[in-house]
């Protein structure tokens, strides 16, 4: 009984709760609620369409970027691949130019003597002539006549007297140096354009070299670029000289050769020789603390010497000797009481070897050479030898040949020229250096004496050419043509050929000062040659040969 009433008390509380009355508010919102989320999952749904749609079009969009950078990369690659068979030809076409370079600079190193052989070569120069109204045959030889010919008396006369004075001089030098511990000077030798009778300008310089030797027992021994040893490109041309005992050998003492004993030393290595061995260097001019001859240890010494050796022989002279230029030892200027005043370079150099080639400590004046390395490099001068060529070359050409005219007229010109414009970097070495390749390449008959006017032209288009293309190579070193009568040393005409106008190229602004000034004279050359010439009357040209140049 208990359990049938616990088991009615159960079905009526069962179908209380179960009864859809007893919430009403719950389930009458479920109808409601259903229709709300659909709506939001359709909006839902909506959203996540359009979300695909974008990213569908953003990986499209990149789908595309990345096709456009694969093209892009590709181009690149192409024009790699382009840029580098490119770079390959143009590689390959630079060394081919190089090679056709090198191979015409040998060409014409080894040729470059024969510049005037050939008529139609002259000819494709002389840009600069164009417009320019050049005198004639007439004219050049009147004004050659008037106002160059007339100087030559006067030179020899100046050359006897201050030769005559410089050998006073240099035997009293001698007198006052100690023979035993002091330089040895030898004679004097006069070069350049005073002793090549071409120097047309006043004041007339004489130029004498007086080559000097250490005492006993010592000698010098040079060292120059060519000869093997290390010298750097920009040393072309100097050497440099050694002092050394006569009995050591090139390398060190003699002792280097010998082998001594445990218990022996070299008295000249010894340490306490060392002090006293340097001292000695000094006294014989080198360099501190070196065996290598100093030109400014030379320069004063050779200052002191012949201030010393005027002193001794002074009141022998009725006029004045002193030193007209600071930087040159051996510029002396002469001064008479009436005013008038002789001027001279007396220079000091040394032998190379057993030849006629020099060490020289300076340059009487200036000249486009560069500034020496250091004190103890020395230029080499080959005056002797040039002067020596122009004698015999001149033996051989037809009487009044007019190869020295031709090189007078032109340093007048460029003299004069200079004087109005001011210097340039062209000196008269530069302009005596055209002459003698001119001189070794033409035959002699081309320097006949009526045929100044083109052999005039000819120094001036050679000496344009050498200008543009600023090489004018120094005539004996490297010549393998320079005749065999001159005894040159051999071993300077094995060298590279020497350019003289390099230093062009390393001065833009000189150079182009040069190009004007040289232009400048061209045009001018008829009026400064009128200017200096009387009138000439009219000349008859028929039946004349103008030579073509």
């Amino acid at each position: 009984m208990p359990m049938g009433i616990f088991r009615v008390c159960l079905v009526v509380i069962t179908a209380i709760v179960n009864h859809p009355l007893l919430f009403p508010k719950e389930n009458g919102t479920v109808l409601e609620n259903t229709e709300e989320i659909i709506q939001k999952m359709k909006e839902r749904e909506e959203i996540l369409r359009l979300e695909k749609l974008r990213l569908e079009q953003e990986i499209e969009g990149q789908e595309a970027a990345q096709k456009v950078l694969e093209k892009a990369a590709k181009v690149v690659e192409d024009v790699k691949e382009e840029k580098v068979q490119w770079d390959m030809w143009t590689a390959l076409s630079m060394v081919i130019f190089l090679l056709i370079e090198l191979w015409r600079q040998d060409f014409q190193e080894g040729n470059w003597q024969d510049t005037g052989a050939d008529e139609d070569d002259m000819a494709v120069l002389g840009k600069a002539f164009k417009g320019v109204a050049f005198p004639d045959k007439a004219i050049l030889a009147s004004f050659y006549e008037k106002r160059i010919l007339g100087t030559t008396g006067d030179m020899a006369r100046m050359r006897e007297m201050v030769e005559g004075f410089a050998d006073d001089l240099l035997e009293a030098l001698r007198s006052v140096c100690n023979r035993d511990a002091d330089m040895e000077v030898e004679d004097c030798m006069g070069v350049g354009s005073m002793y090549e009778n071409w120097r047309v300008r006043k004041p007339f310089v004489c130029d004498l070299i007086v080559p000097f030797a250490p005492p006993e027992p010592y000698c010098f021994r040079s060292q120059i670029w060519c000869s093997g040893d290390s010298f750097p490109p920009d040393e072309q041309g100097y050497g440099t000289i050694k002092v050394c005992r006569a009995d050591e050998d090139e390398t060190g003492c003699i002792c280097d050769k010998t082998k001594l004993g445990e218990d022996m030393l070299c008295l000249l290595h010894s340490q306490g020789n060392t002090t006293r061995l340097s001292s000695e260097m000094e006294d014989l001019l080198c360099f501190k603390n070196t065996q290598y001859l100093d030109a400014d240890q030379v320069m004063k010494w050779f200052q002191i010497a012949v201030t010393k050796a005027w002193n001794k022989i002074s009141h022998k002279y009725e006029f004045d000797l002193s030193f007209s230029l600071l930087d040159s030892p051996g510029a002396l200027k002469i001064k008479f009481r009436s005013g008038k005043s002789i001027a001279f370079n007396l220079t000091p150099v040394v032998q190379y070897e057993n030849s006629d080639v020099y060490f020289i400590s300076h340059f009487p004046r200036n000249c486009l050479a560069a500034d020496l390395p250091s004190s103890t490099h020395w230029f080499l001068t080959f005056a002797v030898y040039e002067r020596r060529f122009i004698q015999m070359i001149s033996k051989m050409l037809p009487a009044n040949a007019c190869h020295v005219s031709c090189l007078q007229i032109l340093s007048f010109l460029h003299g004069k020229q200079c004087s109005l414009t001011g210097p340039s970097g062209l000196t008269n070495y530069h302009l005596k250096t055209v002459l003698l390749h001119l001189l070794q390449t033409r035959p002699s008959q081309d320097w006949a004496p009526e045929k100044l006017e083109a052999r005039l032209q000819d120094m001036l288009k050679f000496l344009e050419k050498c200008l543009h293309e600023k090489k004018l190579y120094h005539f004996f070193i490297g010549n393998g043509k320079v005749p065999a009568e001159l005894g040159f040393p051999i071993i300077f005409q094995r060298a590279e050929p020497l350019n003289l106008f390099r230093p062009f190229v390393l001065h833009r602004d000189v150079y182009r000062k040069t190009i004007d000034t040289f232009h400048e004279m061209l045009r001018n050359t008829s009026a400064l040659i009128s200017e200096y010439m009387v009138h000439i009357p009219h000349v008859q040209t028929n039946g004349i040969h103008k030579e073509s140049v």
